[in-house]
């Protein structure tokens, strides 16, 4: 820490007339003890020992979360085994080969899209749910099991349409399904499950009305299984009225509301409390209604639901029992009992600690998840003598998090500034009052002595108190500076502070990580470069949006801020991130805050070429003239109104180009680009309707309307 004895007389400055008090301020020595630790992470800390991907592997916990899918590779950077543990060494997915393929201009041969980007992999969606089936039927088999397994994806994890077809495709195989929870996805399961296996589950959970449940039973005409699970005892009515309007007889579930729950965040959605399901006594009517008009032979599958990223086992175990001995009684009770549905809750390990006790992990793998299931239902039924049931799960969450990275870059990054005392630092302090003036000599008695938490606690108070006085008019603005600058400066050197670097990332919180602001949720991010360099500074994350919200502060591991590489304008690129396991849930529930629309996407499979990679599909985000829309504006009459008043102005007609331009253009920054004189993105990859460098704007309409043509499509 600098001795404030250094500090060079005081002169008054202009403009001030204070009095002078009495006495002078102590001159503040050296701290005494060494520096204190500034909780960095150890591994940051500039060393003589040189740097290497396993020590970013142990920082960024990649083995822990990202096993078999991700690793750092020995360029540095961040890889993907697209097969899982089955992936060999030249079908690897170099992260960064795809993220220069996706930016690089079309003249260098890339696709020209701008970031943010998501990346998916089928393959691994594919090894997901091969892993999962490979679980249930290793479990099935070793321990005698009497039926099979067969799941459905619940589309509301993520409904994009290429995902949804690809896992009707690699699920086609093991009679794997879907499940719906509202029409517009029941509308996608019908039609999606047309080109998969006609044993496939089609669920239907959700609120229902009789065009729903209608739909449900037409599905069942057209050769779909399709099941209506009653979430509401009223439903009931519904499906029986309407099966009978239609002559078409239904194939009915039910959702048990179990007594089983777990503690954490996502356990709200279960128990008694739960918003879905039915009791035993609303089972019991159930049963009855359906005896009464004589279609109890209809009631075939009982589902349940424990709640989301179930931690462990054990939990999983009682669930599971609590939910067989409900199917057994209705067995008992003369229903037509074949599939018991689990529901969700098979967890992703988000946060690679493998923790049975925590919203972020799970104490299991597939294994044992699919072994718990199978034991506790066949023991529960061979008990009651029941014929063992089809076991069902919707394991969404596990099923598509992991084939998903979303890539973005941080493009400037701005670090607590160094503590300039000036030249008049002793004067301010000089004109404090004298309550103040006993606080600053018991916060530097207290930090000279290393009572660190006195200190705290008399900077705090020095600070309120001038704060105060300022606020009345008793201090000026440079007393209050020189008055936070000197408790900045103790508590950096005491470790209360430490230097935190904010970067600017190229993002939406709001629109690409929704759950982090909503519910908290950590996600895995980390760069996916430079991994084989120290990283030299801790950083947090603000977004584009004007919201104060908008940035990441909370990190995996109980961090506050993230072990990050200092940027450098001279290393012939940016410097890019990647937030890994968020392919479920955070698309479909992405808003538009400060009309920023999604990212660009990118499908990768693995192949056989020098990149071990080929680009299936490429789509740029939403333009600034889609999310306008999306909110009732027209775009093209926004353009004509702005045109003409240009026309009015006599301005130059190159700026009715730059203001199309615009339009077509994602909401986000774009860098690498050169502006014209006019402010127009001169490269031609820089903007989806824009301009070769130098070429001129006439004023014919029918030219003006063609860099509108992104707008009516």
């Amino acid at each position: 820490m600098p001795a404030l004895a250094c500090v060079d007389a005081a002169v008054p400055p202009p403009g001030y007339a204070f009095p002078t008090w009495d006495g002078s301020l102590p001159v503040p020595e050296p701290f005494s003890g060494g520096t204190p630790a500034t909780g960095h992470h150890p591994l940051i800390h500039p060393t003589s020992s040189p740097w290497s991907t396993e020590l970013s592997a142990s920082l960024y916990k990649v083995d822990g979360w990202g096993a078999p899918y991700f690793y750092i590779n020995s360029a540095g950077n961040m890889s993907v085994r697209p097969h899982g543990a089955a992936t060999m060494p030249h079908q690897e997915i170099d992260l960064m080969k795809v993220v220069k393929k996706a930016v690089e201009s079309k003249s260098s041969s890339g696709l020209g899209l701008p970031l943010p980007l998501i990346i998916r992999f089928p393959d691994v969606l594919k090894d997901r749910l091969e892993s999962l089936n490979a679980a249930f039927q290793f479990a099935v088999q070793a321990n005698g099991y009497g039926s099979h397994y067969q799941g459905v994806y619940p589309v509301k994890c993520n409904q994009d349409r290429y995902i949804v077809e690809d896992l009707v495709e690699f699920g086609a195989p093991f009679r794997f399904g879907l499940e719906a929870g509202s029409k517009p996805e029941l509308l996608l399961a019908m039609s999606c499950l047309t080109k998969g296996s006609p044993d496939a589950f089609l669920v239907c959970n959700g609120y229902k009305d009789e065009e729903y449940v209608a739909l449900a039973l037409i599905s069942r005409t057209i050769g779909l299984n399709t099941v209506i699970v009653l979430e509401q005892e009223e439903e009931l009515d519904a499906v029986i009225e309407t099966s009978q309007r239609i002559g078409v007889r239904p194939v009915i579930g039910l959702r048990a509301k179990l007594r089983t729950k777990h503690s954490g965040h996502f356990g709200s959605t279960s128990g008694e409390k739960g918003k879905f399901g039915l009791t035993t006594a609303q089972i019991l009517s159930v049963v009855a209604k359906l005896r009464q008009v004589e279609m109890l032979d209809c009631l075939q599958l009982l589902h349940f639901h424990i709640g989301s990223q179930i931690p462990n086992t054990a939990l999983l175990a009682d669930g599971v029992s609590e939910a067989a001995q409900i199917y057994c009684e209705l067995t008992r009770l003369g229903a037509s009992m074949q599939v018991i549905d689990v529901g969700g809750g098979l967890g992703v390990d988000y946060d690679g600690t493998h923790s049975g006790d925590s919203d972020l992990s799970i104490g299991y793998g597939l294994d044992e998840y699919a072994a718990t299931i199978v034991n506790t239902v066949r023991f529960v039924c061979d008990q009651k003598g029941v014929r063992h049931p089809v076991l069902c799960s919707e394991s969404g969450r596990a099923l598509v998090s992991h084939h998903s990275v979303l890539i973005f870059e941080a493009f400037s990054a701005s670090q607590s500034a160094s503590i300039e005392l000036g030249q008049n630092f002793v004067y301010y302090l000089d004109q404090l009052t004298d309550d103040a003036r006993a606080d600053y000599r018991n916060l530097m008695a207290s930090a000279v002595q290393g009572d660190y938490d006195t200190c705290n606690v008399y900077a705090e108070q020095l600070k309120r108190r001038c704060a105060e006085q300022f606020k009345d008019g008793m201090l000026g603005l440079e007393h209050l500076a020189a008055v936070d600058n000197l408790c900045e400066l103790v508590a950096r050197e005491i470790g209360a502070s430490k230097p935190v670097c904010a970067y600017n990332i190229n993002l939406s919180l709001f629109t690409s990580i929704p759950d982090f602001w909503a519910i908290g949720q950590l996600f895995p991010i980390l760069p996916i470069h430079h991994l084989d360099k120290r990283p030299g500074v801790d950083g947090v994350l603000l977004d584009l949006t004007c919201d104060s919200d908008g940035k990441v502060d909370r990190f995996i591991d109980g961090r506050s801020s993230l072990p990050l590489h200092e940027l450098s304008k001279n290393d012939g690129g940016g410097y890019y991130l990647g937030m890994f396991l968020g392919g479920a849930y955070q698309e479909a529930l992405g808003g538009l805050h400060n009309l920023f629309g999604g990212p660009s996407v990118v499908r990768v499979s693995q192949s056989d070429g020098p990149h071990c990679f080929t680009v299936t599909r490429a789509v740029p985000g939403p333009s600034c003239a889609d999310v306008l829309r999306a909110m009732q504006h027209e775009p093209e009459l926004m353009f004509d109104s702005l045109k003409r008043r240009i026309e009015e102005y006599s301005i130059s007609n190159s700026k009715a180009c730059t203001i199309s331009n615009a339009f077509c253009s994602m909401p986000y920054l774009v860098y690498g680009t050169h502006l014209s004189g006019d402010g127009m993105i001169s490269d031609s990859e820089g903007s989806s309707a824009v301009t070769e460098e130098g070429s001129g704007y006439d004023d014919d309409d029918d030219e003006e309307w063609e860099m509108m043509r992104c707008l009516s499509v």
